[in-house]
């Protein structure tokens, strides 16, 4: 298997299901890593190096170690409840969200929900909000206007990989982009 085969799974295990691997996180999302390791390995060849090759090389900078490297737990994603100890940040006057045509009736009507995660993911630039959305079909990028949701009362984080979150994002603040696709 691929090490980013590897890295889909260590994903869903961090993020969604630690059970995958009869292994449990913390309340602060951190796992064992000789467990993830010895667990991960039950079912493909699996050792420290590859998982600090993934680390390292993932481009969405999706996971952390601790200091020694004992400790590792993504980012950010998660379904479950934890608590990945995030810093409030006052955000940007824009943030913006990539998400897929298919998705235009639910969130013209409810606005930006979380669906299965803890927290709705924003980004800092239309770029990588258009990135985020061309995965699940024909992207679509929505301004969010952030200083206002800020400014009356929501609270926003920033993940150690640069993602925004909050809670959710009424349809208030938010506003469908035109942009060109190249």
């Amino acid at each position: 298997m691929s090490l980013k085969d590897t890295s889909k799974f260590i994903s869903l295990i961090l993020r969604h299901k630690p059970e995958t691997i009869g292994i449990t996180l913390d309340e602060h999302g951190w796992a064992n890593v000789d467990e993830l390791i010895a667990g991960v390995s039950k079912t493909r060849d699996f050792n420290m190096e590859m998982l600090e090759e993934i680390v390292r090389t993932d481009e969405k900078q999706r996971y952390s170690f601790n200091e020694d490297k004992t400790l590792i737990r993504a980012n950010q994603g998660h379904s479950i409840p934890v608590d990945v100890e995030l810093e409030k940040k006052k955000p940007p006057r824009y943030l913006y969200h990539g998400t897929a045509e298919k998705y235009l009736e639910s969130i013209e009507s409810q606005g930006l929900i979380p669906k299965s995660r803890l927290y709705v993911h924003l980004s800092k630039d239309i770029e990588t909000a258009i990135k985020v959305g061309s995965r699940h079909g024909k992207p679509v990028v929505y301004r969010v206007l952030a200083g206002r949701m800020h400014d009356a009362g929501f609270e926003f984080y920033q993940s150690v990989n640069g993602v925004w979150l909050t809670s959710n994002v009424p349809t208030q603040y938010i506003k469908r982009e035109t942009f060109d696709e190249k």
